[in-house]
């Protein structure tokens, strides 16, 4: 059940601010192909870099080939600071469109590979968000360390969090990898539970969202998005759940519109199979897609567009071989 917080309806309340552009500028999903051999792109969302995009279309990856296929053969996510002399096998092309990082996150389900989401970024002054990759051991007393993160023009925040570690249960990322569920926390800056406040209010972050990332090796990996009002990652996030097989609830949601994207009434639910978050929860494949604003498929997906949403990134979580929950976040339409 969705309970907001005092904080969640300050939050709602806010006009949309206006930023140049997200933090991260583009987002693909690359799938196993047919025969399992080569990943392909699924689904993508590139804004106005219609060339970059077209230059992906043409491109596949087998095991541990560019980006993709590396987070594919090391089983865990993959951050790419400088593409330039690396194994990105597109560096002309995103040199072209003002690209410069990258991390790629694969999504398994047990063992097998459902897809490899990849965010893209480009630097300039202003830039300011961070995408985190976190990392423990199975060994009992355990701890979070951060393996590596984009962050912008966040440099101090970065300083710190490099020197940051997270028991089970303390911080973002300890909060998810103790839960093994994803979570979203508020006004970052002045949150108890955000262990790096004081950094985070310095360099304006507001929103986070953490990602189990289940792995087929012994390590166990959380992902962190942290977002900005000046330069967001998104514009709204959310996180569904279901239990068995049955459909998924909205429980937490976060950013422009609150619940009142629903008029007053409960969230809806939404069927396996339906819509892009249904489609996520039935078959375990992330997308990146503003397919929804011109039909949607479910009554979230129609409350979404009539709030002026034209993108959407989806991302299952899985337990075992079986996606629990789906996050799901939001652009407005131009901005991805």
């Amino acid at each position: 059940m969705l309970t907001p917080s005092p904080a969640d309806a300050a939050q709602a309340a806010m006009a949309p601010l206006p930023a140049d552009r997200p933090f991260i500028r583009a987002t693909e999903v690359w799938v196993p192909d047919a025969h399992g051999a080569r990943l392909r792109l699924a689904s993508g969302l590139y804004g106005d870099m219609a060339e970059f995009a077209a230059v992906s279309g043409a491109e596949s990856f087998g095991v541990a080939e560019g980006l993709p296929g590396k987070a594919w053969a090391e089983g865990r996510p993959v951050v790419l600071k400088g593409f330039r002399g690396s194994y990105f096998k597109r560096t002309e092309a995103a040199e072209a469109a003002g690209l410069t990082a990258a991390v790629a996150v694969p999504v398994f389900a047990g063992r097998t590979l459902k897809g490899v989401v990849v965010f893209l970024f480009g630097d300039d002054a202003a830039h300011v968000g961070a995408v985190e990759v976190w990392r423990a051991s199975q060994e009992p007393g355990a701890v979070m360390r951060l393996l590596d993160g984009y962050y912008g023009a966040a440099e101090h925040f970065e300083w710190i969090s490099r020197r940051s570690q997270f028991p089970r249960r303390a911080g973002l990322p300890g909060t998810v990898w103790a839960s093994g569920s994803a979570a979203l926390f508020r006004n970052l800056g002045a949150s108890h539970r955000f262990i790096r406040a004081e950094g985070a209010a310095q360099a304006g972050l507001t929103t986070g969202l953490g990602l189990p990332v289940p792995s087929p090796t012994e390590s166990a990996y959380v992902l962190t998005l942290l977002s900005a009002l000046g330069t967001p990652i998104a514009r709204r996030f959310e996180i569904w759940e279901r239990e068995g097989d049955g459909p998924a609830a909205l429980v937490d949601a976060v950013g422009d519109g609150g619940e009142s994207l629903f008029d007053g009434a409960a969230p809806p639910v939404v069927a396996p199979g339906e819509g892009l978050i249904g489609q996520a929860l039935a078959t375990g494949v992330p997308a990146a897609s503003d397919a929804f604003a011109g039909a949607p498929a479910n009554a979230a997906e129609r409350a979404a567009a009539a709030a002026g949403f034209g993108a959407t990134v989806v991302f299952p979580i899985h337990s075992g071989d079986r996606a629990t929950q789906v996050a799901a976040w939001y652009f407005r339409g131009g901005e991805a």
